[in-house]
């Protein structure tokens, strides 16, 4: 009896193939897919990282802007919630300065050079600032107003203060003709406070303020005038000129000094 092939057994072997076929095609897509998905996840991860790159970018750019305008302890009080800021200090020595003549200098040169002149001196003035420990308040045209002994500030507020007026009265005798500066010193208590809800400003209220722009006001062009109590806080490391008492508005009769500078 001759043996013969299954009947149907040929169309097995070839189901097998097919779907070994079929099961092939599919391991290939899914491997596509799953190339496909680490391609993804890459692209993402390398997008993800450049997003964080570029917003810790703009956090620090932000970061800095507002630090322009606010100390960096106020700016962590407002970071962490508090809404009005108001605070009293009871020993600030202010500094304030005005250029003589700004009105007549800004009529006769040129626009872009009074600012130009401006901008390089109050960022010198700034710098200074940064260098000493004192904080800048702020620019009113041109008046520049800081302060030391504020939190975060020189713990020798006083010489900070008086170091700061030394080198602001440099910087606008270097950049010379027709540029002179006025600059005023008091000390004493104040009130430091945030105003404003979108647009913040930070600023100094209190009778120290008011003498510090007062004795300005009435210094010899090209001088720093100081009262008696920076006067008293200065001690030995700094020269003084006696120039008596003069009439201050809403003061009367007061008793003042010319800073002249360090002793060697």
């Amino acid at each position: 009896m001759t043996d013969e092939p299954a009947v149907g057994a040929e169309p097995r072997v070839d189901d097998l193939r097919k779907e070994n076929a079929r099961l092939a095609r599919r391991v290939a897509r899914v491997e596509a897919t799953l190339r496909d998905v680490e391609q993804i996840r890459d692209t993402n991860s390398r997008l993800l990282g450049r997003i964080r790159d570029e917003l810790e970018v703009e956090r620090r750019r932000s970061h800095d802007l507002l630090r322009n305008i606010l100390p960096q302890a106020i700016i962590d009080r407002l970071g962490a919630g508090e809404g009005s800021i108001a605070d009293r200090h009871e020993d600030v020595a202010v500094v304030f300065s005005d250029f003589v003549g700004f009105t007549e200098i800004s009529s006769r040169l040129p626009v872009a050079t009074v600012v130009a002149s401006l901008n390089a001196m109050f960022s010198a003035f700034d710098a200074s600032c940064e260098a000493l420990g004192v904080e800048k308040i702020k620019t009113i045209g041109d008046a520049y107003m800081a302060a030391a002994g504020l939190p975060g500030s020189a713990a020798a507020h006083v010489p900070a203060a008086a170091d700061l007026a030394l080198a602001m009265q440099a910087a606008v005798a270097a950049a010379g003709d027709p540029w002179q500066v006025r600059i005023g010193l008091h000390r004493g208590p104040v009130v430091a406070g945030v105003l404003g809800a979108s647009k913040f400003v930070y600023d100094l209220w209190g009778d120290a303020v008011n003498v510090a722009n007062r004795l300005e006001s009435s210094a010899t062009p090209g001088r720093i005038q100081v009262s008696d109590e920076i006067a008293a806080g200065l001690g030995e490391s700094f020269e003084l000129e006696a120039r008596g008492p003069i009439d201050l508005k809403g003061k009367g009769s007061t008793n003042v000094f010319y800073l002249v500078g360090r002793r060697a």
